[in-house]
């Protein structure tokens, strides 16, 4: 598992040149949550279904032209976040990374625009 900045994560999704693959972001909080406060074209799956829902993510991070996406996995401040990418990886899911700092960091270091909570 790797570990990003809300910046670094930022710059990623932004990357229209195509350099890296955009990753599917994985929000794995609760749905009051993420109304409250999301990242636009994020994935909800939240932790408790995760186990149930491993397909589904295999699917959601495959493209159309059969390439397989990093998964950005975000959680409020990042401890849950971190403790789903590790389940993904003892699933064999590869490029895994947790947004260090949750939606929280994205908040204050990205986008003021989404709410703190």
């Amino acid at each position: 598992m790797e570990h990003m900045t809300a910046q670094q994560v930022a710059t990623w999704v932004a990357d229209t040149a195509g350099t890296a693959p955009t990753p599917l972001l994985l929000d794995v909080r609760e749905q009051w949550e993420f109304e409250t406060a999301s990242i636009a074209g994020a994935a909800r799956v939240p932790m408790s279904t995760i186990t149930g829902r491993i397909a589904e993510l295999e699917s959601l991070r495959e493209t159309a032209d059969g390439a397989i996406r990093p998964i950005v996995c975000i959680c409020h401040h990042g401890a849950r976040s971190m403790q789903v990418a590790a389940f993904l990886e003892q699933q064999g899911f590869e490029q895994i990374v947790n947004l260090t700092g949750g939606i929280h960091a994205w908040s204050l270091q990205v986008d003021p625009a989404v709410p703190t909570y």
